[in-house]
């Protein structure tokens, strides 16, 4: 099996990705480039923190089973967009299970990529935490580049299989009003989405993030190239 490569692994985690202590595990690579990315380290070549197999990354996150144990916690996949190594988890998955560990599995994801990534996962994964964006097509191109056909196909299936899920929808500052935003929880509610977690972004404006944000989208061309394969 191939090794993942992360941005990043935090510890310790309580009440903000999944249930109990969470140990959280970020992916690099994406399919958007939003405007005000929280990670964009996640699409820089200089973004990678390490390489784990799915062997080393149980060996680093096993320390914790006592906390997900106590708790009902367990790890959570995000990024950039951990659905991109949907086989690297599903064999992580596996190798839990055959070493006795029941942890929770909450996956933070866009939606944004081949149905075939989510299905590879549904049957093991206990949460979905989706960052919808925006439900209008002009307002989500506008903030991501891409278009949110396949995230509505993807969100209507895992609300088809029961999924428990999250859709966070965002306010976020010269992209979508107040009024988008209810308009979007509206059209949520109708597909039958009962766990919405509405917040605003706050906005990072200082100097380096903005040189770093314009590399990172001259660089997701060849990025996207050599990442988007499960």
């Amino acid at each position: 099996m191939k090794s993942s490569v992360l941005i990043g692994l935090s510890r310790h985690r309580i009440g903000v990705d999944g249930e109990g202590v969470t140990t959280l595990v970020a992916f690099h690579g994406c399919p958007l480039r939003c405007q005000y990315c929280l990670n964009p380290k996640a699409l820089s070549p200089n973004g990678v923190w390490k390489r784990y197999t799915p062997e080393e990354l149980y060996n680093h996150v096993k320390q914790d089973d006592l906390y997900f144990r106590a708790t009902g916690g367990g790890v959570t996949f995000g990024g950039g967009e951990p659905l991109i190594s949907c086989k690297e988890i599903l064999h992580f998955h596996k190798i839990c299970r055959d070493k006795g560990h029941d942890w929770k599995i909450t996956i933070e994801t866009s939606l944004n990529v081949p149905k075939v990534f989510v299905e590879v996962l549904e049957g093991i994964v206990d949460q979905w935490i989706v960052d919808i964006k925006d439900m209008n097509p002009e307002i989500y191109r506008a903030y991501t580049g891409k278009d949110n056909a396949q995230v509505i196909i993807n969100l209507r299936h895992l609300l088809g299989s029961k999924a428990k899920i999250t859709v966070r929808v965002p306010l976020i500052p010269s992209f979508n009003t107040e009024a988008d935003v209810e308009h979007s929880i509206a059209i949520l509610k109708k597909m039958g989405v009962r766990d919405i977690d509405r917040f605003t972004y706050i906005i990072r404006n200082h100097k380096a993030w903005k040189l770093e944000k314009e590399f990172v989208n001259k660089a997701i061309p060849f990025l996207m190239a050599k990442s988007l394969f499960c």
